[in-house]
Parts: structure tokens; sequence; C-alpha cells
């Protein structure tokens, strides 16, 4: 199968259309903005030295996969980066894969993988695959910057074929709290008020709601934070930028005054600062698995249909034979 027989012509203008979305309530982040940060980040030298958490989140969405007892004859792994994910799979579990990001540079320097590869620059709020392509969609730590989370799910559920699965992680709420509180608090202090310097993320309980909305069911969601020690703020934000995650929100504030940013970082390390003198940053991880319909998959019991009441639970014991015990 070559890529002309899962790519939908009309949506090869994806990246035109959607990257020039403007500001506003239905567009909070500057698509534009990040491409040219995912761009410039995956283009360093020594790319490598930022990719620790995507690797590891990588590994951790690599091993749902494995749980999966099942082959996937085309995968997809959506917002790829550099093969994160695709690094800790192997061809028996997955024998073609198509690899999406909207960074052109991150896709022409992969990390060594054994599974076949296609490369397509793409947009996740606009898939240009056909309906019914992919045995398996990934995504890692690339969907809380779309614009339309809710459109972007259900773009991975076209895609999806039916018993097909979606495996994927965002940064949940709490990421960068100790970042966030220490700039707001420094802001305020030195200028009377502050704007957001860390981008708005979409809340663990709202997520399997936007998966059922998005046609998933069997839903899997869970919640997990990884904490990483830095010397200091200014090196937790170096990294940060060669990560690609620097804020790229519409509403950020073009630039912090000498004064301000000083002020956070003591204000950091004095708030969360370790005994060693590091400080800590949290990452918090959302991980979630849905699948698509399909008449083989396990259906619910018929309300009412159950034979036993969980009052007659307690009755067990009657059963048991003396000595016995439940």
């Amino acid at each position: 199968m070559g890529p002309g027989a899962v790519l939908a012509g009309p949506r090869r203008l994806c990246l035109s259309r959607f990257l020039a979305s403007g500001p506003g309530a239905l567009c909070p982040f500057d698509r534009r903005l990040k491409r040219k940060q995912k761009n410039w980040a995956a283009a360093q030298p020594e790319a490598e030295r930022c990719e620790y958490l995507r690797e590891e989140v990588g590994s951790r969405i690599a091993d749902r996969v494995f749980d999966i007892a099942r082959t996937f004859p085309l995968a997809l792994d959506l917002g790829c980066g550099r093969s994160y994910i695709a690094q800790h799979l192997n061809k028996d579990i997955i024998e073609r894969l198509f690899q999406a990001d909207v960074a052109e540079n991150a896709l022409k320097k992969p990390i060594e993988s054994e599974i076949p590869r296609i490369s397509v620059v793409a947009d996740e709020e606009f898939l240009p695959f056909k309906e019914n392509t992919f045995d398996l969609v990934v995504s890692g730590l690339s969907l809380h910057w779309v614009n339309d989370l809710p459109k972007a799910l259900h773009e991975v559920h076209r895609v999806l074929k039916p018993d097909g699965v979606f495996v994927g992680s965002m940064f949940g709420g709490d990421t960068l709290y100790e970042l966030r509180c220490s700039l707001q608090l420094a802001e305020l202090e030195r200028e009377g008020g502050f704007a957001p310097h860390v981008s708005p993320f979409t809340a663990v309980s709202d997520l399997g709601h936007l998966l059922g909305r998005a046609g998933f069911n069997t839903l899997t969601v869970d919640t997990d934070e990884i904490q990483v020690n830095y010397p200091g703020m200014f090196e937790l934000m170096d990294d940060l930028q060669g990560m690609g995650e620097s804020n790229c929100s519409w509403s950020r504030k073009p630039m912090l005054h000498r004064a301000t940013m000083l002020a956070a970082a003591a204000v950091y390390r004095e708030m969360y600062g370790n005994e060693d003198g590091t400080v800590p940053a949290t990452f918090q991880i959302y991980y979630m698995i849905g699948w698509k319909f399909h008449e083989s998959q396990a259906k619910p019991a018929q309300r009412g249909s159950a034979k036993m009441s969980f009052g007659d639970l307690r009755k067990m014991n009657e059963f048991i034979p003396e000595g016995g015990k439940l």
C-alpha cells in the first residue's frame, strides 16, 4: 500500500488552512508560532539533550500498546516529533507506520526504528487521510497545543478502522504549576498584574467526555506525574524552549522585565526549592485509550437483566461450607 492509497487529496491543504487561524475564544494558540518553535527545537545540533521527557512518555505509551494482544498492520503516530514512540516498538507489533507532525524539521531527523515508516507534514485538527484507514493511532504530548481538541479527537476517530484503537497522552492541568505560581507572584509584586506565561491545559474530568463525544467507547483515562529537578528556573525555561514547548498563546506577554524574571527565580527557589539547591518541575501526564465501535466488541448487559442484586451478596456466606470464608 503506497502513501496515495491512504491520503485524501483535498485534505493536503491542511497546513495552509489551519495554521492561518487568528486569535479568538476558539483559537487560543498561535499555531504558526508553535510550528516555528518545534522546527527550531528539532533543528538544534543537540536536540536530543531536551528530549528526555518525550522519550519517557513515548516508552509509557509503547507499554500500553504492548498490552494490547494483537498486531497492527497499519498505524499512525500523530504529532510524532522525532519518533519518540516508534523507537520503543517493533515490527511484531506494528507492520507499517505513518508519522505525522506539523514541524517538518522533526520528520527530517527521526530516531532509528525497525518499523517501516512514511512521514507526512500534517495538522492534528485536519488529517490528510481517508476514513477507516488505520488499525492504531498513537499520539504523545502534542494534542495540548491544538485549538480545537474535540475536532482533533473526531479526526482520529474518523481515520481509525472499526475496532481500531487510539492510545494517546497530553499534558495535564497541574503541569509546571511551580513555574506558573512563581511568575505570577513576581509579576504581581513588580508590575502590579500578571499575564499567562504557561498555556492552559485540559482538565482530566473533561477527557472522557470529549472522547465519548468523538465516538470512542471502552474508554480508559488515567493520570501520572513526572517530576524533574533543575539547577534553577532559567535552566528549566531553556529546556522547555529546547523541547519546543514555549508558550504560544495569543494572550501571552511579549516580554518580561529582567527584574521580574530574577524575582520569579528567587520565589521559585524559596517556595519549591530542594535541600540540594535544585528546583523541581512537575509534569502531569494524561493517558487515554479509546476504541472505535465494531460489532465484535463486548457489549454491556441490558439494564435490569441481572439475576442477583448487590444486596444478595451479604448472603453468600450461607453457601460457604462451615470453616470456610469468602
